[in-house]
């Protein structure tokens, strides 16, 4: 049992109530603190240095210079509160600090004492404050309560993107000493072995084996996962929970068979064999280059035609959005294909175009609906329409089993509800956090359960699948509901012949 309580869901997600206040309710909530063996190897001081305020001050100046639309949020707001019950923190918590325009404040509060002429001279009448130890500690328990999910970007008239000012504030908190664990050692691992779980080159090529033959013992046909393979067209980049959890490695299952049947070869690359980039929920564009180059090198050396990423939300928003400017040119791949391309765009065109057979039936009793991952929702996009990130995932799934419903609309497409573990939050230092961050999204889920009948929820975040396989049984639901969209494609696909 929980030792802490577990919000109740809302019943019906279109008449939700802004939750009762409870100031400081989650301050206790925090990450471990990075160690000097998860620091030094990023470039970041290994623990908490001596004159930490000036340099954070410092450092927060340099992103104002390197950053223009940092000091445009930080002085934007008008307190309007249009953004107070957008955060799924603040709802499923009720901390005013969970409010966005709060979480914000804790920053604006230290830039206007810093670097405006009002915070220098009068700060008490601007709300200015010096970046004191108690201030320090609620940025690093607030900023670690956001998930950079950006929701209360699509509510603000003003257009401030929270998670911005939150990658910000975690940047400066590396620069002196105060890192977050979970996601500075996950940083680490790949830069030394090429993926988020430290799994070497010998145990990926015997775990990939391993799935050639339960494959081929399931269907009787022989659909390889190969690593390493020079000259094949496409390098899968996909993240490394593919490679061994549930539902998530079903989805590699799916992404295999559908380059089986289109008889495109394929690849894997033990160089990079990590579609993730925690560095952007660190805010650190130096280590998101170190990361994406690793793809880059791959590509360059196993000589692929283009590179397609598996199911990850951030993966694909740095992908998409980053990845250009990150790691590019690209034009040592061939011009015919986007780069990068998401494997749901792949599978998505083989549909139209009759490259591959679905049969529903194979998912009969299965009624779906779809989560929609925020860094794909609100960062990114698919297809050569707008849109598409929306329109893709949800043909995809249509394509594959007998029944599709949406939940609320106001929680779907760009108001989608964060699962709650984003943004490096998902680590069990922050269960608690996670679960009641959950609220909104369950909510919106059970009301599809009760009133449509919906037995499992799709989604192609690997975070995404990970959170709600802990969480939704704190809910009284089952971890099985939650599934890969590749998961229904791999039991719908019809292998050999398309006739």
């Amino acid at each position: 049992m929980a030792d802490y309580a577990i919000p109740a869901l809302t019943e019906d997600v279109e008449l939700r109530e802004t939750p009762d206040l409870a100031p400081g309710c989650t301050a206790h909530l925090k990450p471990f603190v990075a160690a000097p063996a998860h620091q030094e190897p990023l470039g970041f001081p290994g623990e908490l240095v001596p004159d930490w305020e000036s340099k954070a001050i410092a450092r927060m100046g340099e992103l104002l210079g390197k950053y223009r639309s940092l000091q445009v949020y930080l002085d934007a707001c008008v307190k309007c509160g249009a953004c107070t019950d957008k955060c799924h923190y603040f709802l499923g918590t009720g901390d005013p600090k969970n409010m966005p325009v709060a979480r914000q404040d804790l920053m604006r509060a230290v830039y206007r004492r810093h670097f405006t002429p009002a915070g220098k001279m009068f700060p008490k009448l601007v709300g200015a404050k010096d970046l004191t130890k108690e201030v320090l500690d609620d940025w690093y328990s607030y900023y670690h309560q956001c998930s950079q999910c950006r929701r209360c970007s699509v509510f603000c008239p003003q257009g401030i993107d929270t998670a911005e000012i939150s990658m910000a504030a975690r940047d400066i908190m590396d620069h002196i000493g105060l890192g977050q664990k979970y996601s500075n050692e996950i940083i680490g691992k790949v830069h030394k072995i090429g993926n988020n779980l430290g799994l070497p080159e010998p145990a990926l090529a015997d775990t990939l084996e391993g799935l050639e033959e339960d494959v081929k013992d399931d269907t009787g046909h022989d659909v390889k996962f190969p690593l390493d393979v020079e000259g094949a067209d496409v390098l899968l980049v996909t993240p490394s929970a593919d490679f061994f959890a549930e539902p998530h490695v079903d989805g590699l299952i799916g992404y295999a068979k559908v380059f089986h049947q289109a008889g495109v070869s394929w690849t894997l690359s033990s160089h990079a064999s990590e579609a993730a980039n925690f560095a952007m929920f660190i805010g650190s564009y130096e280590q998101m280059h170190k990361i994406a180059n690793r793809i880059r090198q791959a590509a360059i050396d196993l000589k692929v035609k283009r590179i397609v990423f598996g199911e990850c939300g951030h993966a694909w928003r740095v992908a998409y959005s980053f990845l250009n400017t990150l790691a590019g040119p690209w034009d040592f791949l061939d011009p015919k294909y986007p780069v990068p391309q998401h494997i749901l765009e792949f599978t998505y065109d083989l549909i139209k175009r009759g490259g591959i057979t679905l049969d529903r039936e194979a998912n009969t009793g299965m009624t779906l609906t779809f989560h929609d991952s925020c860094n794909v929702a609100r960062g990114s996009r698919m297809g050569d329409f707008a849109g598409g990130q929306f329109v893709i995932p949800r043909e995809v799934i249509k394509a594959s089993v007998p029944k599709f419903v949406d939940m609320h609309p106001d929680t779907i497409h760009d108001k989608t509800f964060c699962c709650g573990g984003g943004g490096g939050l998902l680590t069990d230092d922050l269960i608690e956090l996670r679960v009641k961050g959950a609220q909104p999204r369950v909510s919106a889920l059970q009301q599809v359960v009760k009133e449509q009948g919906v037995t499992h929820m799709a989604a192609i975040c690997a975070i995404c699948k990970s959170q709600f396989t802990k969480v939704l049984p704190q809910y009284g639901m089952e971890m099985e509901m939650v599934v890969s969209v590749h998961q229904l494609v791999s039991k719908a696909i019809r292998l050999g012949g398309n006739d």
